[in-house]
Formats: C-alpha cells, structure tokens, sequence
C-alpha cells in the first residue's frame, strides 16, 4: 500500500508553488499518493500547470496525479514576492487542515512548503515558526527540530530564540529531554541501533575550562553524565566552531546544537541545498525544506526544487517505515 503524503500550500506568494510544480518531472511521487491540501480558489491555478485530481477525502486520491484535497478559505491569488495577511492565513489553514488528517490518520505523512512568519503573523497568528506551531496543535510538550541530508543529522536543543534568551533557557532538563528524542528518532525512525551522538557546548571554545562562561561545566556536563547513566551515547560538550571544519561530524550520527544558528549555518552550507528540516517527537511525520519563501526570487523561475524533494522523499520512506511496523 503506497502511503498518503499530504503537503501544505506554504505561502503560495513565495517560490513553494514553483518547486512543488517542478517537482512533478522528478519521479518522485510513483511510489506515493501526493495530496495537496490548498485552498478550493488555489485548484485552477495548479490545474494549469499539472495533471490534476480534485478529491473530497483522502480515499479518492490517486498516484499518478497531484491530489488537490481542498477546504473554503477567502479568495487568494498567488502575487509573487508580495508579503500579505491573506496568504499568510491561507498558508495557517492549509497546515491545520493537513495536521487533522494526519491524526485522523488518512495522510501517512506532512511535507510543509514555506511559510513566511511575518505573513502568519500579520494575519492574527502569534507562533515562531512551524516547529512550535506542530508541537501545540498535536499537543506534544516537547519536539526536536532536525535537519537532515544524507548522514549528516544535526538537531537542536532550543528553537526560535532570540541570543539574550538562549543562556537562560537551557537547562538539564531540556538537554535530557532533547537528547533522548533524538536518540529514539535515529532508532526508530533512521534504524540505527546504537547511535553515538556528539553535543556542542554553548560558549566559543566550550568556555574553555570555565574562562568564557560556566554553562558547560555546571548544565551541559551533568545532562550528558546523567545521559550516559541511561545508556545514551552522548560525547561532548564539542567546541562548535571546528567541529565540522575537523570532519567530525562524520564519526557521528547526529549532532545536538544548543541554538539555531549554531548548528544550521554550518548545515546549510554543507547540505548546499538539498537538507531537509524533519520534526522529531511527533505523533505524526513532518519534513519540510530547509529554506524559506523566497520572496526575492519568486516568479522567476529559477528556485530549485532539490530541498522539497528530499523532504518528500524522506517522508514517504519514514511513512513506509511506520507502515510496515
């Protein structure tokens, strides 16, 4: 049985409609049941552009097609590169209904196009981002954001956080927690037995000894002791900055970062593209591509579509992995 794999519109003002469109020469979905869950105004739009099947559940969906599952919304018109209220609420909708199906377990899986958060916000959200908005709307106290190309896994202990915010919210607590979501997620999801897992410290040099900051010596050590007590191979705290420079992420099966920036700046540059931005602690699966909307080169046509197609590639495997479970 090919899985159901349901992706959101995004901000249809970005370049998520194009890579979605260029997608489909790309053989990816043979193996799948592509379902877009868009907005019924939005349905002639991708008609034009793509062997299309308008469904009303889930069931009707076909392989070879993209599904187009569509709820009423306001009337919304793609106008590239323009930042709006009202494809920002269309981008919400589209993620909410998408959410509920899979919970309602009729999708197998979510991929998310990008959303632009200022759009979101203008139009009456008051969320960071995806990771957070997923994490309430499943009710899960705790989730792991990580990204993902090839063998590179690398995860990260806070979010969407402004720096100032960064010290004061790590703990012991959070550590443990993200530490071990991470654990069961290379193990059930990425089927490594026994994953050896490097964590960062958070000041440069890993506070060299105390000299540049304590939070290695008095949160980040004790978490990792305290990990390894249970049996999770953690190793660490790593000074970030020659980590990836030394190739050590190599010896390792995934990386916790302690904030945003730290651990997808060297990602990004490594996965030149194609990574792929993968909720861990979920219920249900979502990825997504590790870029943004794009606004700047919308409606050019020269956004690549090479994130979006690992991000559905590596959904559909997860997809089939639960399945077959």
């Amino acid at each position: 049985m090919k899985p159901a794999i349901g992706i959101t519109t995004g901000d249809i003002n970005g370049i998520g409609t194009e890579i979605l469109v260029k997608s489909f020469s790309e053989n990816i979905f043979e193996e799948s049941v592509p379902v877009l869950v868009s907005p019924h105004c939005l349905s002639e739009y991708y008609s034009k552009q793509l062997p299309t099947k308008i469904i009303s559940a889930v069931k009707d969906a076909e392989s070879d097609v993209l599904n187009i599952l569509t709820f009423e919304s306001e009337n919304v018109i793609p106008d590239p590169g323009v930042l709006t209220s009202i494809s920002g609420k269309a981008a919400m909708n589209s993620i909410e209904n998408t959410i509920r199906l899979c919970l309602d377990n009729k999708l197998n899986a979510m991929v998310t196009l990008p959303i632009s958060k200022e759009a979101v916000n203008l139009a009456g959200y008051n969320i960071p981002g995806h990771t957070e908005f997923l994490a309430d709307k499943t009710n899960t106290d705790e989730v792991l954001m990580m990204l993902v190309n090839d063998n590179i896994r690398v995860s990260l202990v806070t979010n969407h956080l402004p720096l100032k915010s960064i010290s004061s919210a790590i703990n012991q607590k959070l550590i443990i927690k993200k530490a071990d979501i991470l654990n069961t997620s290379l193990r059930e999801d990425f089927g490594i037995s026994n994953p050896e897992i490097a964590v960062f410290g958070l000041n440069p040099h890993a506070g060299d000894g105390g000299y540049i900051g304590t939070e290695e010596i008095e949160v980040i050590k004790p978490a990792l002791q305290l990990l390894k007590n249970n049996g999770i191979k953690v190793h660490g705290p790593f000074p970030a900055d020659g980590f990836f420079g030394q190739k050590l992420h190599l010896k390792f099966d995934g990386i916790l970062a302690m904030y945003h920036d730290q651990g997808l700046a060297p990602f990004k540059l490594l996965s030149f593209g194609s990574g792929v931005n993968f909720t861990a602690g979920l219920p249900i699966i979502r990825t997504s591509p590790d870029h943004g909307t794009g606004f700047d080169i919308a409606g050019k046509g020269i956004a690549s579509p090479s994130s979006f197609l690992k991000a559905y590639k590596l959904a559909s495997q997860l997809a089939k992995k639960r399945m077959a479970d």
